[in-house]
């Protein structure tokens, strides 16, 4: 197994280990706990600033290793700028500044504001006008106005997409609270049978061999919307369907804290658990479960410590995912597979028989994958899942 590059370590110096209130509900008296957390934060502030394109003015749509001594930016990104926007708006001016090309959080999504217009697709028009409530932004009634419109003449839609759009027009609530209601309900229309599994998509399509599989982020993110929505609202659907499939995930946590990917809507078990995404054991199920809880649902706090653990101690041949020296979480640790073949065969096979499996799957295609990339928005979920509050 290849190790990951050597860097020069360009961080500025930190005054002091960041706390909040979050940060100190999950590590509590865990010293380990509390030093990998602020680890996290640490490597997101200080590795932002290295994802922003300055010739863009935009973020990244990937940081990638290219060879053992290099590690290139690749593409930019609409969608992950507004969601580091969402970590970013919890740190101090100053930081901001820095980790934004000299614009503070504000400025820039005011620029995003601009640049949104009737060709936007859901998911960026969502993030957008959520960041845009968040922060306060003047454009928020218009683009809550237009999202509105969006979401409900969206047909098969994605279920990301449209929890996405519950978060803003939830966050939006003072103009939008008649559009939060009508995307809550479509929401929750969607969800199949009792497992409390969200689908790939709200309207229930999809690849004829796919459309009983979801996927994590499929769940996370309606839990989160659902969560806020109940917060703000009072609605005891929205809580208990977050609370179901909160609990379903949980259950379903591997033995080493491992969040798998891809869900059966019928039977409410797991159709394929590799890749196992960092960002999804460091920010996204502590996003979520934090939420529900802050929002009155169940306390899972000892699922998200158990995913925080798996991230600290997978190595891989000595690898390790996260990389201090270079201010990067690396992506995944995913199956030695061509071409996502073991997510195509569950995917068949469970379509025909839920609780079929191949045979040798384990043996033959071992999780020892490492991929040496990252993305923007993991980093800002970091700093929206540790440092924010609903």
């Amino acid at each position: 197994m290849e190790s990951p590059p050597q860097g020069r370590d360009n961080r500025a110096p930190t005054p002091e280990p960041i706390h909040s209130a979050r940060i100190d509900r999950i590590a509590g008296s865990d010293a380990r706990i509390l030093s990998l957390i602020q680890q996290l934060v640490e490597i997101s502030i200080e590795g932002l600033p290295l994802m922003y394109r300055r010739d863009r003015e935009m973020f990244a749509h990937t940081r990638r290793r290219v060879s053992d001594t290099n590690i290139d930016l690749q593409g930019t990104s609409f969608r992950y700028s507004a969601i580091v926007l969402l970590g970013v708006q919890w740190l101090d001016e100053e930081r901001q500044r820095r980790i934004l090309g000299g614009e503070s959080a504000a400025e820039f999504c005011s620029r995003l504001c601009g640049e949104i217009d009737e060709s936007s697709n859901l998911g960026d028009l969502a993030l957008t006008t959520w960041t845009a409530a968040a922060l306060g932004i003047a454009e928020t009634r218009s683009l809550a106005e237009n999202l509105s419109r969006r979401v409900e003449n969206e047909v098969g839609a994605f279920t990301v997409e449209v929890a996405w759009a519950l978060s803003a027009l939830t966050a939006a609530h003072a103009v939008a609270a008649d559009a939060a209601h009508r995307t809550c309900a479509r929401l929750l229309a969607s969800l199949p049978g009792e497992f409390g599994v969200f689908p790939h998509q709200v309207d229930g399509k999809g690849e004829a061999f796919r459309s009983h599989v979801g996927c994590f982020a499929d769940q996370v993110y309606p839990i989160q919307a659902l969560s806020r929505y109940h917060k703000v609202f009072g609605d005891s659907r929205a809580l208990d369907a977050a609370n179901r499939c909160a609990e379903m995930i949980c259950r379903l946590q591997g033995p080493r804290g491992e969040w798998w990917w891809h869900y059966d809507v019928r039977t409410g078990g797991v159709v394929e658990g590799y890749p196992v995404y960092s960002v999804h054991q460091d920010s996204m199920a502590p996003m979520a479960l934090l939420d529900l809880a802050e929002a009155g649902g169940i306390d899972f706090a000892e699922p998200i410590r158990r995913g925080l653990v798996w991230l600290q101690d997978a190595p891989v041949a000595g690898n390790r995912l996260i990389d201090d020296a270079n201010l990067v979480i690396w992506r995944k640790l995913g199956r030695r597979e061509p071409k996502k073949l073991v997510r195509q065969l569950n995917a068949v096979t469970t379509s025909l028989n839920s609780g079929f499996r191949l045979p040798g799957i384990e043996s033959i295609f071992p999780p020892v994958s490492i991929d040496w990339e990252s993305r923007p928005y993991h980093l800002g979920w970091v700093l929206d899942s540790w440092l924010g509050r609903l």
